[in-house]
């Protein structure tokens, strides 16, 4: 059973009564890190840090979004960190994920450094063959900079709806050790099952599809990004997933209809869980039933699945 962690603010109140008092808000304040890239942070609420990389591996700048645990100070740490991957073919750089303050306001208690990575429309979180290299920005060159200047250790956590449930578990995969735990919300967990929708998707984002896996889905390059095909590269990470059936739920309003999207992503999971368990991976499900595809539905799954994920962190 997992205990509860929200024990934790009672620890922290007065250094986080003692940062509130000293805090202000502050314009963009250049970091130079200690291999040369440059790191641009700008504090728009106490919480909150906007980071600018400027990153090797995409060849050009990108952003991310952290939400500092409470009790945060400069040279504090080690802190635990909870990577949010957003889906696909979002133009905002959190992809969703501060749209509104339901991330936030979950997450406020949580003891660790809450990750929110710039993903791309259309970077299915991989090193494309030809093209950007997603995953070592991400578990490379954020992380270092992570551990080198906010105090992260490396007690991970990982979690991603629709294509970032495709990232969540396919970091996890083949980056054996990193992640602790890692959790899919109405995530693409079969990418070789919906290889056409995967290409038209990229080509109508105005990328060449075949630079990202190559034009063969059959190829190792498509196994190595297909959740699907790597339970046995898992063992040892605790296992989350959640997805809905489709129909219109409790958090759908009145006007909306089935949702075919949302209908083939349940089947994937059932698929990656299926060849989960008979891998011997320790597994919790949440197939909620009725639910579509959209952003209520992903932060009800955060706030479930947050207490699992914040246990394996903490080793409760």
């Amino acid at each position: 059973m997992i205990r509860k962690w929200r024990w934790v603010l009672a620890l922290v109140a007065v250094a986080a009564v003692v940062a509130a008092i000293m805090w202000w808000p502050s314009p963009a304040e250049p970091v130079q890190p200690s291999d040369g890239a440059a790191v641009q942070v700008a504090s728009p609420d106490q919480r909150t840090r906007v980071l600018t990389v400027k990153s090797a591996a995409l060849g050009r700048p990108a952003k991310v979004t952290l939400l500092l645990p409470p009790g945060w100070t400069p040279g504090s740490g080690p802190w635990p960190v909870l990577y949010l991957l957003h889906g696909c073919c979002e133009s905002s750089t959190s992809g969703g994920w501060l749209e509104d303050d339901s991330t936030a306001h979950a997450t406020s208690a949580a003891p660790a450094l809450i990750v929110i990575p710039e993903g791309g429309p259309t970077s299915w979180y991989s090193n494309w063959l030809e093209g950007p290299k997603w995953e070592t920005f991400h578990l490379k060159e954020v992380r270092e900079i992570l551990e080198r200047d906010f105090g992260a250790g490396d007690r991970r956590a990982i979690a991603g709806l629709s294509m970032g449930g495709l990232g969540a578990m396919g970091y996890a995969a083949r980056n054996p050790g990193m992640f602790l735990v890692a959790a899919s919300y109405s995530g693409v967990l079969d990418s070789q099952a919906q290889a056409d929708a995967i290409v038209d998707i990229t080509r109508n984002w105005g990328e060449d599809a075949a630079k990202l896996w190559g034009p063969d889905p059959y190829s190792a390059a498509w196994r190595d990004h297909n959740p699907a095909e790597l339970t046995d590269r898992l063992k040892g990470v605790r296992l989350y997933v959640s997805c809905g059936d489709g129909s219109p739920g409790p958090l759908d309003p009145a006007s909306a209809s089935e949702d075919g999207s949302e209908r083939f992503l349940l089947s994937e999971a059932k698929t990656f869980v299926e060849r989960a368990e008979k891998s011997g991976l320790d597994v919790t499900t949440d197939f909620y039933g009725p639910g579509t595809h959209t952003w209520p539905y992903w932060s009800r799954a955060l706030k479930n699945s947050l207490p699992m994920l914040m246990a394996a962190l903490t080793g409760e």
